[in-house]
This record gives structure tokens, C-alpha cells and sequence, in this order.
């Protein structure tokens, strides 16, 4: 059974992790329908490496520019990360508890829902990434840093940033999961410090090595082929067809929540 939702929470985390549905609030939500194994950070940081894996699969010719032809771009991205530092770290180590509730992950649900929404009804735009501002990089970067709270996706929130930037779809696309790396990294460097404080304690770690591999691979080839979706539909301009998901998951769940089935 343990097998069984480690793989089901792998999926969910590859799917949601890139389409724009919110990984985060899907995991908050399966979390408090599972109990509490989506709190395992061991199971985290597994997760979580399967799917920048997927990233660098998928966008390692953009990434080996960034080291040649494409260099002002780093800085772009490292001013980009700052907000999430700044506003993610506050809020995890301010407010952790409040990151694991399903209802606020209902409700910023229906913000994604919107927020794809608009995005469906911008006119194509022409810029690039490669000219983006370091102002620009800030602002979109700051669409990320929101997307702490469960509920908004990374993806989403910030493909729609670059977007209202002027930045055409591929290359909003492609700076968006860009920007995911170092966030991601970050994200995974702080479990990984939750891990080696868990084993220091002598608790040890809750799943085994076997286990936390399938995890870990599960969340790789499902993160590539939904990236690989949300590339295509992004270019056919379908990117608002996930509102018609976020807004009865986000209803349901606040639903649920009312008549007390999170209690």
C-alpha cells in the first residue's frame, strides 16, 4: 500500500508540478485525504529531485546556452530567484502550518483558474527572455515567489507574468522552468536540511531506499512527458483549458471543507 500512494503522489507531483494546476495544493489536498505522508520531507526531496530532473531533460540545450551564448541570462534568473527567498523563506518559516491547509489550497485554486484565464485572453506577443530587463526578471519572479502558497501554480503564475512582459509563449515557457531550477534547487537544499536533522535525531528515514527510487523515478518520466504537454499546448495557445480543472477542484474542496470532511 505505502508503494502504492508514494507512486500516486509521484504522479501527481510530475503532472502538477508543470502543468498549471499547482503541485503544492494537489499534495496539500491528498495529504489531508492520506494523512500524513505528504509530509515526509525525505519524500519531498525525492519528489522534488525526480522533477528537475525533467527539467533538465527536456530544456538541456537552453541550459548549455545559458554557459556559452546565453550568459546575461544567469544574472536575469538570479535576480528572479530573489523574491522567492525573500517572500518563501518568510512565509515557510513564519507560517509552515498554514502551507498544509487544503482550504487555502481550494481557494488559491480558483486564483489559478483565473489567472489562466487572463492568460487566455492576451494577444501573442513577440518578446524574448534573451532581452528581458532585470526589472521584468524581478516581476516575474515575484509571480513565483507567490506561488508558495498551495493552490497557485509555479508555472502558471509565472508564464502569465512573463506574458503581461511582452514575452511570446515559448520563450515565456522556457524562462519560466528555467527560473524553476534555481527555485527548485533551493527548495530541495532546505529538505534536505529537514532529512539530515530527522537522521541526526536518530529517527531515521521512513521509507526505503527502493521506495524513495521509484519515487524518484515515477516523478522523472511523468514530469517529462507533462512538460512536454504543457510546451505544445502553450504553443496552440490552450494554456486557459486548465481553469476548467482548478475551478471544480478548488469548489470541491472548499465544499468539502465547509461540511467539515477536513476536520
Amino acid at each position: 500500500m505505502q508503494v502504492l500512494q508514494i507512486i500516486l503522489l509521484a504522479v501527481v507531483q510530475g503532472i502538477a508540478e508543470f502543468l498549471p494546476i499547482s503541485s503544492s495544493g494537489h499534495l496539500v489536498i491528498l495529504g489531508a485525504l492520506m494523512g500524513n505522508l505528504t509530509e515526509s520531507p525525505t519524500l519531498e526531496v525525492i519528489l522534488h529531485a525526480g522533477t528537475l530532473g525533467s527539467i533538465l531533460v527536456v530544456f538541456w540545450r537552453r541550459i548549455l546556452n545559458l554557459l556559452s551564448s546565453d550568459r546575461r541570462v544567469i544574472p536575469l534568473l538570479i535576480i528572479g530567484t530573489l523574491p522567492a527567498v525573500v517572500i518563501g523563506l518568510t512565509i515557510k518559516t513564519q507560517f509552515e502550518s498554514i502551507l498544509r491547509n487544503p482550504m487555502l489550497a481550494g481557494a488559491m485554486l480558483l486564483v489559478t483558474a483565473t489567472m489562466m484565464l487572463i492568460l487566455g485572453k492576451l494577444k501573442p506577443r513577440d518578446g524574448d527572455y534573451q532581452s528581458l530587463s532585470y526589472v521584468g526578471a524581478l516581476i516575474i519572479g515575484t509571480f513565483q515567489a507567490v506561488a508558495i502558497l498551495p493552490g497557485i501554480s509555479r508555472s502558471g503564475s509565472t508564464i502569465l507574468g512573463g506574458r503581461l512582459l511582452g514575452l511570446k509563449n515559448d520563450d515565456s515557457v522556457t524562462f519560466s522552468f528555467l527560473l524553476a531550477i534555481p527555485a527548485i534547487c533551493g527548495a530541495t537544499i532546505l529538505t534536505l536540511k529537514d532529512v539530515y536533522e530527522q537522521i541526526s535525531d536518530g529517527q531515521g528515514l521512513e521509507y526505503s531506499i527502493s521506495h524513495l527510487l521509484i519515487g524518484a523515478a515515477v516523478s522523472f518520466f511523468v514530469g517529462i512527458i507533462a512538460l512536454k504537454w504543457l510546451i505544445r499546448w502553450s504553443e496552440s495557445n490552450r494554456l486557459h483549458w486548465f481553469a476548467w480543472w482548478c475551478y471544480p477542484a478548488g469548489l470541491g474542496v472548499l465544499i468539502a471543507g465547509y461540511f467539515g470532511y477536513f476536520n
